[in-house]
């Protein structure tokens, strides 16, 4: 299968250090143990320029590995106009990320720009919050609701079979 048949997901945060590197982890693992890999296209990143290059938060790859996730080889980049030609699934943590990449996108395109939470109904909070500034808990909580987005977009991609 070509890349331009595979389902693209890009997803999204401020600075691709936590929210959005979490995300392409948990979904990543989740679509290799599905079956559906081959079917899909995956990265994250972020709306700003801060940590280009750099790894994710060492408390975002601790709570990740705790759960089997693995973002050790995953670095940060900025989203780019670009990424709405290639993505058919551009996943924002939160309105903030959302108005931004709504923003940068071509005429025609800002509706492949969604909240990830959109993909999730155990949850009545439509973002993924920045566990950044907080403790532990913060980013628990940030897999909890990337576990469940995760299931359910993977489900809505592998239904389009």
């Amino acid at each position: 299968m070509k890349l331009d048949e595979k389902t693209g997901i890009l997803f999204v945060c401020m600075g691709n250090i936590c929210r959005s590197p979490t995300a392409e982890a948990v979904f990543r693992k989740m679509a290799e143990e599905a079956g559906l890999i081959e079917r899909v296209f995956i990265d994250s990143a972020g709306t700003h320029d801060y940590h280009i290059g750099s790894p994710p938060d060492e408390r975002s790859m601790r709570a990740a590995r705790g759960r089997g996730y693995d973002m050790s080889g995953l670095r940060a980049r900025q989203v780019e106009a670009k990424d709405f030609l290639h993505f058919d699934y551009i996943l924002a943590m939160d309105r903030d990320n959302l108005a931004m990449l709504k923003r940068i996108a071509s005429p025609g395109l800002q509706g492949k720009a969604r909240l990830f939470m959109e993909f999730s109904g155990d949850f009545a909070d439509p973002e993924v919050p920045d566990p950044y500034y907080g403790g532990a808990q913060g980013f628990e909580t940030v897999l909890d609701r990337v576990e469940s987005a995760s299931r359910g977009l993977l489900a809505q991609i592998a239904a389009a079979r």
